[in-house]
């Protein structure tokens, strides 16, 4: 078995763009991170879209045809708000150097254990974006996958995205939009009639119109070159690309060279 990521750390500083709140809730959860039955069951179903969207985004902004089993060797990347590492293991396995962060110590002491037994080399940090630019870290690709909604101050968060963003690098977000749609699927639907998710886990107010996520990428000194929706099909139990930004939605934003 591989000797597991780096373990030094650098505790989460209070304030910034942490919610403290937001950190307990998940920290409360972090044992249920890799059941596919538990509380993160809709992150595991929610999986394959999403990363067959990052796989072929970074492929195509680096002009590589993603060939071989580990078409993203080389490169370098960030998940800013890691969780349990559902996103870092599996564009590990793809062939990135990752980097994963999140806020809740709890999280990153779950995402080691499982990525040692996995057999995967994954650099966990209990830390912050504000953090590593103070640190001076830079990455090929910043991920931010439906963290901003949890955050305090989304606009320092997404600037602080950006500057962690190589000259020529990219960033991939992706959140909720603040629309009636969302309100009745991802909140009275998903947390109070299906109960796929814990009561309290969305805050509607705290989503963000595709307006919004790209003003504070701008703010980071990001260009957008590409939005799209996430719809779920309830037949299928999927989740697919779609042009309805009406409820989940991912944006794409380059650093000028």
């Amino acid at each position: 078995m591989a000797e597991h990521q780096t373990e030094q750390s650098t505790p989460a500083p209070a304030g910034g763009t942490v919610d403290a709140a937001e950190i307990a809730r998940f920290s409360a959860m972090a044992e249920t991170w890799w059941d596919p039955t538990g509380q993160f069951k809709p992150l595991h179903v929610f999986n394959p879209v999403r990363i067959r969207f990052i796989r072929d985004t970074i492929l195509q902004h680096l002009a590589r045809d993603g060939g071989g089993l580990r078409p993203l060797e080389g490169v370098r990347l960030l998940d800013v708000g890691c969780g349990g590492g559902l996103l870092c293991e599996p564009l590990t396995r793809l062939g990135a150097q990752v980097v994963g962060i999140d806020a809740a110590e709890r999280n990153i002491e779950v995402a080691r254990l499982h990525a040692t037994q996995s057999g995967l080399e994954i650099d966990y940090r209990a830390t912050t974006a504000e953090a590593l630019i103070e640190q001076g870290e830079s990455f090929d690709v910043v991920l931010s996958m439906e963290v901003v909604e949890h955050v305090a101050d989304p606009d320092l968060f997404l600037k602080s995205v950006g500057q962690l963003a190589k000259p020529g690098g990219l960033v991939i977000a992706a959140t909720l939009n603040r629309t009636t749609k969302a309100f009745a699927l991802a909140i009275v639907g998903a947390e109070y009639v299906l109960r796929w998710l814990p009561r309290g886990t969305h805050d509607w107010k705290k989503f963000l119109r595709p307006s919004e996520l790209a003003r504070g990428l701008r703010g980071g000194g990001l260009q957008i070159v590409q939005t799209t929706g996430v719809s779920f099909d309830p037949i299928r139990q999927r989740w697919s690309l779609s042009d309805d930004l009406g409820v989940n939605y991912m944006m794409v934003a380059v650093k000028p060279a």
